[in-house]
């Protein structure tokens, strides 16, 4: 009995001594997780807790925080923002180098004076050259107080409060913003994304899209000067966008999907409501057309990232849901409608298919139409799913996705949801402090790991997160953000971690080329936000669009980074600025940061001259054929 563990104890001790004489240890992943003590980010992201305020009550409870990434005082470093569901609880971080960052949030004023903070995003809102701050906070709800702040950049590693002043400081159920020059006139608007009170019981007609609630429903804000002072004011109503309680916002989108030179927008909103794809008409208006363009959504619209994925110079869309990628707890996962009242639904005037997972819609050109190819390209489950980013991350030239998941606690559970339904009927109990306690004990965990995919154009994508150093990862990662944060040439990651300390990646991938290229907007627009960069190397273009919001509740970096795999330089590269001028720039050598300028631009870029409408696939030739075709007799 004791020569079986013995043998087994020496083949063990053999096998790691042969492993080691051969050089064969652990692999690491390409991310590297940075621990806290060296990065000094120290940042913990624990929801407040107030009378009724749980996931029993408020359903986005555990929807975590977000990050933005930018250079707040213009050292070529990218500093991070994370924002927490408890009062003065936002973290800035500048960026030291080598991975050290210091925490100034003291110093620079930016706590934040909300008990629940949501998204946040970096833009130069008021065009000095200075990336200001935005935050948005759930209040007016289950006791909650605050507004959405705005801190605007002194110059000087400060901040100063400014929200009220340039008219956002809207109070209700926010979840993020977006700047962008949706009109062109030279300077960033605003579009809010919010999101209902609660659920509604019934579906309900679809007339009501156009009500107007005070705390819920989106709002877009026009930068106007009045009196020599930017004002952003409501234009919501007039430019066609949906201010209702139906929406329940949680992810935004804002491209060029139509490739028509204007800026649009797409919201992934949660529960029955479909989502709203709002094509920008050029005149201050926008057309809301998904049904036109879309044959469905995701059920459970949580997030989404907008971006050329196939390299084909069209805008892709993908918006994250919840279905388990493993078979146990999908038999558990109780997502799917009763389908009387799903068909019900269908019968009404404007409601449209959805399905219960991730939705990758491809674009046919030009937006004509989309065609879903989750399933055919292995990302269509991700479990309970946050943020999408797609970004090259090994400098391959091909566009790869991080998907950030988890949840405390799974309230969707078929095995809860009989538990608690017995335990109401068995013991009669009232909603009680108890009872909540119990029920919430019940719920099962919903720990996941970020998800990496490798991207191909041709196959689409592979799941790397083991390979890449996530897939050990257990927690519940919720906003996240990417930025090249040591200036080595590839893409770092950020993500806020609900329950635990924010989670920095560290990319060590195989060295290949790139390219960064930052861009300088004329005008107040001083970041070239909406501008499209196309980089033409070794027989390949890519095209990127500059906007920052993107993901979920967070922002990325302003600098554009392209991969270039094997080649050192690009045989050109092509901006197209908003307002439709552009430059072109031949034999750009890889490997360093590069910086395009509106002011180099030439005006009136013809899009047709340089990307051809393609020859269709197929053309009727009936009448040239010398076929006769007899009419059809019964």
């Amino acid at each position: 009995m004791l020569v079986q563990p013995s043998f087994r104890l020496y083949g063990f001790a053999s096998c790691l001594m042969l492993m080691a004489l051969a050089g064969c240890k652990q692999q690491k992943g390409m991310f590297e997780s940075v621990p806290a003590t060296d990065t000094h980010i120290e940042f913990v992201n624990e929801p407040v807790s107030k009378d009724l305020l749980s996931i029993l009550y408020y359903l986005y409870y555990y929807n975590g925080g977000g990050v933005s990434a930018g250079d707040i005082n213009n050292d070529g470093l990218t500093d991070v923002y994370f924002t927490a569901n408890t009062l003065s609880g936002n973290k800035l971080y500048l960026n030291k180098g080598n991975f050290q960052f210091e925490d100034i949030t003291e110093k620079a004023g930016v706590a934040g004076t909300n008990e629940w903070s949501s998204g946040t995003t970096m833009a130069d809102v008021n065009g000095d050259g200075l990336l200001d701050i935005y935050v948005c906070a759930v209040s007016q709800h289950y006791g909650l107080n605050g507004a959405n702040e705005l801190y605007i950049n002194n110059g000087n590693l400060t901040f100063t409060p400014s929200a009220a002043k340039y008219g956002l400081n809207f109070a209700g159920l926010s979840t993020q913003a977006a700047f962008f020059d949706y009109d062109q006139d030279g300077d960033l608007d605003c579009y809010l994304l919010n999101h209902s009170k609660k659920p509604h019981a019934n579906v309900v007609d679809t007339i009501n899209r156009r009500k107007v609630d005070a705390t819920a429903g989106d709002r877009l804000y026009r930068n106007d000067l009045v009196n020599g002072q930017m004002h952003f004011t409501d234009v919501s109503a007039q430019a066609g966008i949906y201010q209702s309680s139906l929406g329940y916002g949680l992810g935004l989108a804002v491209a060029d999907f139509n490739n028509d030179g204007w800026d649009d927008i797409y919201v992934g909103n949660d529960f029955h409501e479909n989502d709203y794809y709002y094509l920008n008409n050029g005149n201050g208006t926008f057309s809301e057309s998904g049904a036109a363009h879309f044959k469905h959504y995701s059920r459970f619209s949580m997030g989404n990232d907008a971006a050329d994925i196939n390299n084909d110079g069209q805008t892709d869309l993908i918006t994250l849901d919840m279905l388990p990628p493993d078979e146990k707890t999908m038999k558990t996962y109780g997502s799917d409608e009763n389908p009387n009242v799903y068909k019900s639904k269908l019968g009404m005037n404007g409601y449209q298919h959805q399905f219960s997972r991730n939705v990758l819609h491809m674009n046919n050109g030009d937006a004509v139409s989309f065609s879903d190819q989750a399933l055919l390209r292995g990302v269509s489950a991700t479990d309970w799913s946050w943020c999408p980013l797609f970004a090259d991350f090994d400098n391959d030239g091909q566009k790869d996705l991080f998907i950030s998941s988890g949840i405390v606690k799974r309230p969707v559970d078929l095995d809860y949801v009989q538990f608690v339904s017995a335990m109401q009927a068995q013991k009669n109990l009232d909603i009680t402090d108890k009872f909540d306690e119990e029920t919430i004990a019940k719920m099962p965990d919903g720990s996941s790991h970020p998800f990496f995919f490798k991207g191909d154009a041709a196959n689409g994508f592979t799941n790397m997160s083991k390979e890449w150093g996530t897939a050990n990862l257990k927690g519940y990662f919720n906003g996240a953000a990417y930025a090249d944060l040591d200036n080595d040439g590839d893409l770092d990651m950020l993500v806020n971690v609900l329950k635990g300390k924010a989670l920095v990646l560290k990319n060590n991938a195989p060295k290949k080329n790139s390219m960064s290229i930052s861009l300088k907007g004329s005008a107040a627009n001083t970041k070239g936000v909406g501008a499209k960069v196309y980089v033409y190397a070794a027989g390949q273009m890519q095209m990127q669009h500059l906007m920052p919001t993107r993901g979920f509740q967070s922002s990325s970096d302003m600098v554009l980074h392209f991969g270039l795999n094997d080649a050192t330089v690009a045989d050109s590269v092509l901006v197209v600025w908003p307002g439709n001028s552009y430059e072109v720039q031949f034999k750009v050598p890889a490997n360093k940061p590069h910086q395009l300028q509106q002011a180099n631009a030439k005006a009136g870029f013809d899009r047709q001259a340089y990307f051809p409408a393609a020859a269709p696939v197929w053309e009727d030739a009936t009448a040239t054929s010398g076929i006769e075709l007899a009419p059809y007799r019964k």
